[in-house]
């Protein structure tokens, strides 16, 4: 069903390729390199006449590949031309069934040349054994092949077939791969910065670990060349939609073939899409590593207890493991991550398909953004009828959801609240559209190499902790779970509304927090007006409660938020949230205690400002409303505040301090 005559050719397509460059960029731009604009080295497995080595090659014109080998040679140009060499790769890679061995060798730099792996020894010239950091002048072709394995270079791409790398604690038998048992080296014996696996078991498992330890770049090949399975998935759910469509007799076989065609570019859009959200959510735990690490510990004890995960197969750390971790304050590596996270899709599509999540009339429009838009404008009530709609919809839902959150935020927030998974994708749907989250995950995106991908990264942080908070908020407020579409329409104009006026509506006291914020951001490079609608997310959070309190009393939602923001102000609410936040847990039930603070915090700040309204129906002047309440409660008021001046002065508030201040807040009430 996938490829052949009438398919998509994926060499053509180039697409596992791509997908690779995906996460290559990823990892240079997250050390400050352009791999679009700037020059760096490789060293590669592989040879142009290749589908993935030689699409890959053709990805930069700024690679300077300074060493490569396939199964019959051993290429070397020590200090390569990128735009000559790029052209040389070219012809080459257009050159049927071409070798290393058919490269011009007068566009070689010096001390380059091409050697055959059949060769008894092989005689190194000053610049390759420079460029390959070896001091050896003479070595066999197997020695050669692994002195270019451990070559100082910025980028390892893997595009052959074989195992190359293990761990230093793994043997040649138990890796399973005896043609390459003379070449094969150490994860952590790597001198290059970033690996790529374009080849499938390049490297086993604990070699990866081993050289993201010692801090090197790299995923696993499960997630650098996902892209030529995912382009096949598509491929076959396009294919059967259109045989509904030739069945009602709308289309011709030869209309359906052009139409395929048509559509190539498109289908790789979709698919590379899901690759740069694959890196980029890595990226970003990578940054929480040391902070999710009780989570995921977790989180795999669950998954190994219902038999759905065996962590001594995956090389993911026992709890002794996770321990030694803790003590040394890192976390996951992304190679454990990856894994982690394929093990939480299988399970959450799992569950979402056994649920009743893909009737879901709002969750349900995801089935058309599987297809490109040509489908979707056509045949839309075919794409209704498609036999595996159900999956298509679990599929999409939990790679648009994990892709964003990481694979412990349903079991993290299950345990939080004891709800189930598919009633967690419903609230994290309703907080995603409710703040209109997906537009400004773009504008964030759209900065790739204008700014630190840890300043995007920064941000994407932002955005995370109130997906958090509002996915607990609609967990608590589950009636808003029944109808997403209803529950958009109802929040989104109003939290626009807010977040345009927000920084004008908060207690005068809180804007010089906001506005270092937005300096910082400003002085990284962030455009203002993204700088501003990041500083205000922690608050923008506040709208849930708003706009329920004005719909409750039926007052203007301005007025809500003027009294909301202004007994915020009064009471010092923003200083009390903030010492909840910079509370230090080490603990499953300390990041509980945290949340029930956090919780506690957001209700009183709700049900006081709804009792300031509620207590004075007819005022409309914020001063005058905010003076009669406090009258009506000064020894409450009075109490309050001694607390709060005691914790103020200590050098840092506990769990204990913060419990007991937030006991005298609901007094007030």
């Amino acid at each position: 069903a996938s490829g052949g005559s009438v398919g998509y050719d994926h060499k053509k397509m180039a697409i596992t390729a791509r997908c690779v460059w995906e996460s290559v960029k990823r990892h240079f731009r997250e050390r400050r390199i352009n791999t679009q604009e700037q020059d760096f080295t490789v060293v590669g497995i592989g040879d142009m006449s290749g589908d993935v080595f030689g699409n890959g090659m053709l990805l930069s014109r700024h690679i300077k590949l300074i060493a490569a080998a396939d199964h019959r040679h051993i290429f070397i140009d020590p200090d390569p031309d990128p735009a000559a060499s790029f052209a040389e790769r070219e012809r080459l890679f257009k050159m049927p069934r071409s070798s290393w061995a058919d490269y011009d060798s007068k566009l070689l730099s010096a001390g380059g040349g091409v050697y055959a792996r059949s060769a008894k020894s092989i005689r190194l010239s000053a610049q390759a054994r420079a460029a390959l950091g070896i001091a050896a002048e003479n070595l066999t072709p197997q020695e050669l092949f692994r002195a270019l394995l451990l070559a100082p270079a910025d980028l390892l791409y893997n595009g052959g077939i074989g195992t190359y790398v293990k761990g230093s604690k793994e043997s040649n038998a138990e890796v399973g791969d005896k043609a390459n048992d003379a070449v094969r080296v150490n994860g952590a014996d790597l001198r290059c910065r970033v690996v790529a696996e374009g080849g499938n078991l390049g490297l086993t498992q604990l070699g990866r670990i081993e050289f993201a330890l010692k801090g090197g770049s790299i995923n696993t090949d499960a997630i650098d060349n996902s892209a030529g399975v995912d382009c096949s998935d598509h491929e076959v759910n396009i294919k059967i939609l259109l045989n509904l469509v030739i069945e009602d007799g709308l289309l011709t076989e030869n209309q359906r073939n052009q139409l395929l065609a048509e559509m190539t570019d498109d289908v790789a859009m979709l698919v590379l899409r899901d690759n740069y959200f694959q890196t980029q959510l890595l990226s970003v735990m990578n940054a929480r590593a040391q902070e999710l690490l009780d989570a995921q510990a977790r989180y795999m004890q669950y998954l190994a207890k219902l038999g759905r995960l065996n962590r001594r197969i995956e090389y993911l750390p026992f709890e002794e493991g996770v321990a030694e971790r803790k003590a040394v304050g890192i976390g996951l590596t992304t190679p454990e991550l990856a894994v982690l996270l394929a093990y939480n899709k299988m399970e959450m599509f799992d569950t979402l398909l056994a649920s009743d999540v893909p009737e879901d009339p709002y969750i349900r429009t995801a089935l058309q953004r599987h297809f490109p838009q040509l489908l979707r404008t056509r045949f839309p009530d075919h794409i209704q009828r498609h036999p595996l709609r159900r999956e298509i919809i679990a599929t999409h839902v939990v790679n648009s959801m994990v892709n964003r959150v990481g694979p412990s935020f349903v079991y993290r927030l299950q345990q939080e609240t004891g709800a189930a998974a598919p009633d967690i994708v419903r609230a994290y749907i309703a907080t995603r559209e409710v703040f209109g989250l997906v537009p400004l995950w773009q504008t964030i995106e759209a900065l790739d190499n204008q700014i630190a991908d840890a300043t995007q990264t920064a941000m994407v942080l932002e955005c995370l902790r109130l997906v958090h908070r509002g996915t607990l908020w609609f967990l608590r407020h589950r009636d808003h779970l029944r109808d997403l579409a209803k529950t958009r329409e109802h929040f989104r104009s109003s939290v626009d509304l807010l977040a345009d006026n927000l920084y004008q509506s908060i207690a005068a006291n809180y804007r010089a927090k906001l506005d270092e914020l937005i300096r910082h951001y400003a002085e990284l490079g962030v455009p203002l007006a993204l700088a501003q609608r990041i500083a205000v997310l922690e608050e923008l959070y506040s709208a849930l409660d708003i706009v329920e309190v004005a719909t409750e009393l039926g007052r203007p939602g301005e007025m809500v938020a003027q009294v909301y923001f202004a007994l915020g102000g009064l009471l010092n609410l923003h200083w009390l949230g903030d010492q909840i936040e910079e509370l230090n847990v080490k603990t499953h039930w300390q990041g509980l205690a945290k949340t029930a603070l956090r919780d506690d915090l957001s209700n009183q700040a709700r049900d006081l400002a709804a009792q300031v309204l509620r207590e004075s129906p007819q005022q409309k002047d914020r001063a005058q409303l905010l003076t009669a309440w406090q009258g009506r409660r000064a020894f409450q008021f009075d109490r309050y505040q001694q607390l709060m001046g005691e914790i103020r002065v200590a050098a840092s508030p506990d769990i204990a301090m913060l419990s007991v201040v937030l006991r005298e807040l609901r007094g007030l009430a």
